[in-house]
């Protein structure tokens, strides 16, 4: 079905053509059926927030297409985006897990589709089917790395070129080719990257202009090149 945005609607998931490529999605018939039972099923323009920080946890969203950020703020005003989801990836997930508030605030950075379901029916999907509840341990698992790989960026790294190092290795590992080079399609802003590796965006543009000119890195379009990832695991490394 075709949406706005360009977007084809995903509004079945027992025929989606491609739940077999996302860890949640990929279930059991009987599990994927009652799946469609309980979600709804929308469309959300860039910008949309899907739930904000320290709102009651009412239930979780699938992301079906595009991409959701995940960001913290403190009472000054700064800005940390803790986590870029993808298709596939559950959102809101620690806060119905633990009954608690939702921890960040989840906004599209693009248009995309997310089914919605509410808690109660979630946690009764988690009894019922035990692949359900695999795929969700697999994705606290993974939420927990993401925040772990996170601390230790944002604490142990000496400078900012070593957090942006790592950030563009981290955007490259699904792309990297065998010679080293992968491409990369950055949807970002300057102020977006600063709040995920926690500096200034006047700090990221520098960043951006010395690893171009260090033959590191070049932008074609929207679409990011790395040259060397064995480059930047040298600066890493330093």
């Amino acid at each position: 079905m075709r949406a706005p945005y360009g977007l084809n609607i995903l509004d079945n998931c027992v025929s989606c053509p491609v739940r077999g490529q996302h860890l949640f999605c990929n279930l059991s018939p009987q599990a994927a059926h009652r799946l469609n039972e309980v979600k709804s099923t929308a469309v959300y323009p860039k910008g949309t927030m899907l739930f904000i920080e320290g709102q009651q946890a009412r239930g979780v969203f699938v992301l079906c297409v595009g991409k959701a950020k995940h960001s913290t703020s403190s009472r000054d005003g700064k800005t940390i985006i803790t986590k870029i989801s993808d298709a596939g990836d559950i959102l809101g997930l620690n806060a119905v897990m633990s009954n608690r508030p939702y921890e960040v605030t989840a906004e599209m950075m693009e248009p995309g589709q997310a089914n919605f379901i509410p808690r109660d029916s979630f946690l009764q999907m988690l009894k019922d089917f035990p692949d359900v509840a695999m795929r969700v341990a697999q994705q606290l698992s993974r939420n927990y790395y993401t925040a772990y790989e996170e601390i230790r960026t944002l604490g142990l790294s000496a400078s900012p070129s070593e957090k942006f190092a790592k950030l563009l290795l981290t955007w490259s590992s699904k792309s990297a080719q065998e010679d080293g080079s992968a491409q990369v399609k950055l949807t970002l802003t300057h102020e977006e990257v600063a709040e995920i590796i926690g500096t200034t965006r006047e700090t990221v543009s520098r960043l951006f202009s010395e690893f171009k000119k260090k033959q590191l890195m070049q932008m074609k379009g929207a679409t990011l090149v790395i040259r060397s990832r064995f480059a930047l695991e040298k600066i890493c490394q330093s």
